[in-house]
């Protein structure tokens, strides 16, 4: 998986913040801590699959530090295990969005139900159980697979070459997006789309266009249909990820 460590972050590297770090490696699984600032939590995340707040008495609630970690949190898809006194874990619920809590302890901690916890969601990280799934739905199975590759380290990848290929496959599996080929023969990408959104099990899946085409008349007659966007198929693997990241950031559940 991209992130291979998790963080524990706290104002200062205490002893109960060392003996949960000691708890976590026994579990076979790196730990590290991390001061609770923006710049060393900024250095740290791009390689941590999770984040552990440690909050002890007299953390400062919200602040600067509190809002650049939420929404790196948000932006990388990460979610945090928050501990601290009642109050701390109180303004939590109330404040941070539940998607990106996985859970949280309260002061005392108990040491070995925090362990385990964190080993069950490590191990759920690994297995690629949080991972969107994508759906791409395309005639021309080398552009698919291309598109499968720069997906594959972010994404769960399902490939289909039909718009009935691809009713079917839902009929039995759930995708988060589906990529869908606006000009593909036998059922067209329009008629594929006017399917989905005449079964309720299917109507609420976002569709994203794919299309070879760039002139205004093309592009407003993809627009028509009101899809959640498009993409040319000319377009590269960075600006892909960069839109496909900003669409997931802003249609969290």
């Amino acid at each position: 998986m991209e992130g291979s460590y998790i963080i524990i972050t706290g104002e200062k590297e205490s002893f109960l913040i060392r003996v949960l770090i000691k708890k976590i490696e026994d579990a076979g699984i790196p730990c590290r801590y991390v001061p609770y600032t923006v710049d060393a939590l900024n250095a740290a995340l791009d390689g941590a699959c999770l984040v552990v707040l440690y909050m002890e008495s007299g953390f400062v609630q919200g602040g600067r530090v509190m809002h650049f970690l939420l929404d790196r949190l948000s932006e990388k898809g990460l979610q945090f295990v928050p501990i601290g006194e009642e109050n701390d874990i109180r303004y939590m619920l109330d404040n941070v969005p539940g998607d990106l809590m996985y859970r949280t302890f309260t002061r005392p901690v108990d040491n070995e139900k925090f362990a385990e916890t964190v080993t069950e969601l490590y191990n759920k990280i690994a297995a690629g159980e949080f991972r969107k799934t994508i759906m791409i739905v395309d005639d021309d199975p080398n552009f698919m697979s291309v598109v499968r590759d720069w997906l594959k380290a972010d994404y769960k990848v399902a490939m289909v070459n039909s718009g009935l290929q691809a009713i079917k496959w839902l009929g039995k599996n759930r995708a988060d997006l589906i990529l869908l080929d606006y000009e593909m023969p036998i059922t067209t990408g329009p008629q594929v789309l006017e399917m989905l959104r005449g079964d309720s099990e299917t109507r609420d899946i976002p569709v994203m266009f794919l299309t070879g085409r760039n002139d205004k008349e093309s592009v407003m007659k993809v627009l028509e249909l009101k899809p959640e966007g498009y993409f040319l198929k000319t377009i590269e693997k960075t600006e892909l990820l960069e839109k496909l990241s900003e669409f997931f950031i802003c249609h969290r559940n």
